[in-house]
């Protein structure tokens, strides 16, 4: 097993992984957003891509999810594990809590969804009722709870384009939906990595309440900045530690 990591804000540090090494990459779909760092942790191998750039210098929109996901196919990744800071649109998901992510609402409008832009080979559909692994999100779910955190065993995630946060409407159209808590990243990679085949599951973080609740403040990046980083070394990379 290789495990592709995307994320970053503290998981692509040289120092979480044993003999690390940067590697530069080409895909057929351009450059990924960062270099591969390359290594292992707790006896797996494992590739971490920074999802926006080292410097966190890509947008949502700007990222280029194809290369990233081929990026990691390319390198032999057999499995791909994500985190992500989500807003919740639920009072019971608090902020701090583990969400494993089971579907998702796509909400983005320009991003390059698919590996298929001419069906040359034959038209291509890829079925998608369950987009998340099942066996990694059991995986992810169990180190959680072994470890003690407040975990959600299952969430639907809308992505929305961004950069900007919703608007109170918006916030409301999304719980009406049923969505659970709110990213702007995680249904492009998910698509790509079904339509490649490739295992792919997300421990989502907990940051904020988006605004959709009218008793407390609305989202600020700098608050989803401050919960997300105290929480990437106490559980994201002790639930990616625990997963057998």
């Amino acid at each position: 097993m290789k495990i592709g990591v995307i994320g970053g804000s503290g998981l692509e540090k040289a120092d979480v992984l044993r003999n690390a090494s940067e590697k530069e990459v080409e895909t057929p779909y351009g450059k990924p957003s960062s270099p591969l760092l390359l290594g292992s942790r707790e006896g797996k191998n494992v590739v971490i891509l920074s999802r926006h750039g080292k410097r966190h210098q890509f947008p949502p929109t700007a990222v280029n999810n194809r290369a990233n996901i081929w990026a990691l196919k390319q390198e032999g990744c057999t499995h791909i594990l994500a985190t992500t800071a989500v807003g919740s649109l639920r009072k019971d998901i608090k902020r701090g809590d583990v969400v494993v992510l089971d579907q998702f609402i796509d909400f983005t409008r320009h991003r390059k969804i698919t590996f298929h832009d001419l069906f040359e080979g034959g038209m291509v559909h890829t079925a998608m009722p369950t987009p998340f692994d099942e066996h990694l999100r059991n995986a992810l779910i169990a180190a959680s709870r072994e470890l003690g955190f407040d975990t959600h065993e299952t969430g639907t995630v809308v992505t929305i384009e961004g950069p900007r946060f919703s608007t109170k409407a918006e916030a409301k159209m999304f719980r009406m939906w049923e969505a659970d808590v709110i990213n702007m990243s995680i249904a492009p990679e998910a698509i790509l990595a079904n339509e490649l085949g490739i295992p792919y599951a997300v421990v989502a973080l907990s940051t904020d309440y988006d605004c959709l609740f009218d008793d407390v403040p609305p989202v600020t990046w700098e608050e989803v900045l401050k919960v997300f980083a105290e929480n990437v070394e106490k559980k994201l990379k002790r639930v990616f530690d625990s997963i057998e």
